[in-house]
Parts: structure tokens; C-alpha cells; sequence
């Protein structure tokens, strides 16, 4: 677990969290029906790259794949709850399509996720886009020093419950700094007043995933994406968020 002690530090993953906003608000833009996932993931390459920074999750190796990940960005779509590898797949009006986005610069990491609707959205998206962020600001509201890691975990699953929605299990938010996946892992369920004290200078990646049905996911047989069981739709909002004297930094915001 990494403790920012300087300025210093703080800037350069500031700088990191920036290109990843920036990235991801590039990436909005163009999102509409007709155009593919390999499509968003050339542009967020090229965005990266011409920043003199490197794509964080290019040639990754995760917990339950021993394939790398073959691309820049994971875009994941309806169903799909995270690390779905862009390709041909063209976007449809309606979908819902999850971006998360990972850089890496002068040794330190960004890491944030936005879903998108495609096109016009059924009521059906939007209650779950508006559930999945207002989780997302609510666990970053906790992150004061002298909370503990639990309070981030209950604000996410009591926002997930008020709206009717369940939080994935098998899939956790993580600290961040100079590794992409540091401790503590970052439950998106449980009690309050739990687990680690939170401290000044640490830096949390906090990602609630919330099915529009069953928690439970499985992982397709391309060895990355993550699914829900039943199907039904997911969606996916993720900061890095650092812990200061004046409360929650946001860095992966503009």
C-alpha cells in the first residue's frame, strides 16, 4: 500500500489521473450507435501515447487469466460487467457501455471507469447509471482520515440497496500508486466502522460494479470479460481518489 509523502508524488499521479479523465471525456464524444469498441480503443491509445504516457493495462496479467490483456481500454457492453477486450463489436443504440481506462507515468498509476449510454437510453440504463454513480460519491465521501475501509464499502452497497440493484461480490476496487493493484482491496459490500484505518496520503482506486439482477458474474470463455450470470444489464463507475488534509482529492476528475 502506498503512503504519498510529498508534493511531488501527489502531482505526478495527479498528472496520471488527468490524462485518464481526459482520455475518457475524448472517448464520450464519440461514442454513438455505429461506431466499434475497436474503434474507442485505437483513439485512447493515440491519446495516451502522444501524452508521453503508457497504456496501463496493455499486456496485463490478471488473477484469472493467464492470456495478457490484448488492449488499451476494457469496454464492457450490457451484460458485460468489466474487462471486455474491444474489437469488432459495433455499439447499438441503447447500450449501455462501460470504459475503463489505466496509464501509467514517470512510474505511477490512473485508473477510472465511466459507463456511457449509446444513444437515446431506456429508463432501464439511467436508473442504473444514476444508482452506480451515486454509489461511487458516496464511498468517495467517506474517504476521510480516521473512517475506516468499511465505511467506503457500506456507503456503495447502501446506495446499490436504495435503489434496488446488487453489488458485484467476485470484484473489488483496489489502492493505487506505483503498481496498478496495491492493497487494500476495496469490497463493494459489508459493514461499517470495519477493517483498515484510513490515513492521509493514501490513494484509492474505488470501483462499484451494480447488476441490474444477480450479483453473481462469470468469466467468458475469451478469459477476460466478466459477465452477469443472468444477463441482465451491469454498470461500472470508477475514481482514484487520494486522502488529504482537506478531505478526498478526486484525481482521475477535470
Amino acid at each position: 500500500m502506498i503512503i504519498l509523502k510529498s508534493d511531488d508524488e501527489i502531482k505526478v499521479m495527479q498528472r496520471a489521473g488527468n490524462l485518464v479523465a481526459h482520455v475518457l471525456l475524448k472517448l464520450e464524444s464519440v461514442i454513438k450507435p455505429g461506431v466499434t469498441t475497436g474503434f474507442l480503443d485505437r483513439i485512447a491509445e493515440e491519446t495516451i501515447v502522444s501524452n508521453n504516457a503508457k497504456p496501463a493495462f496493455k499486456g496485463y496479467l490478471g488473477r484469472i487469466s493467464k492470456i495478457p490483456f490484448p488492449a488499451t481500454i476494457c469496454a464492457s457492453i450490457n451484460e458485460e460487467v468489466v474487462h471486455g477486450i474491444p474489437g469488432s463489436r459495433v455499439l447499438k443504440e441503447g447500450d449501455l457501455v462501460s470504459v475503463d481506462v489505466g496509464v501509467k507515468i514517470d512510474g505511477f498509476y490512473g485508473d477510472a471507469a465511466r459507463s456511457f449510454a449509446v444513444g437515446k437510453a431506456g429508463k432501464k440504463v439511467e436508473k442504473i447509471m444514476e444508482a452506480t454513480l451515486s454509489a461511487l460519491n458516496d464511498a468517495i465521501d467517506k474517504c476521510v482520515e480516521g473512517n475506516r475501509l468499511g465505511d467506503v464499502s457500506h456507503a456503495i452497497e447502501n446506495r446499490a440497496n436504495f435503489f434496488g440493484f446488487n453489488v458485484v461480490e467476485d470484484f473489488v476496487g483496489h489502492g493505487i500508486g506505483r503498481n496498478m493493484h496495491e492493497d487494500p482491496q476495496i469490497l463493494n459490500y459489508g459493514p461499517p466502522h470495519q477493517g483498515p484505518l484510513l490515513k492521509r496520503g493514501m490513494v484509492l482506486a474505488i470501483e462499484p460494479m451494480l447488476n441490474e439482477g444477480t450479483h453473481e458474474v462469470e468469466v467468458l470463455k475469451d478469459s477476460w470479460t466478466v459477465a452477469t450470470r443472468d444477463k441482465k444489464i451491469s454498470c461500472h463507475f470508477e475514481d482514484t481518489v487520494a486522502l488529504t488534509s482537506n478531505g478526498p482529492l478526486i484525481i482521475t476528475r477535470i
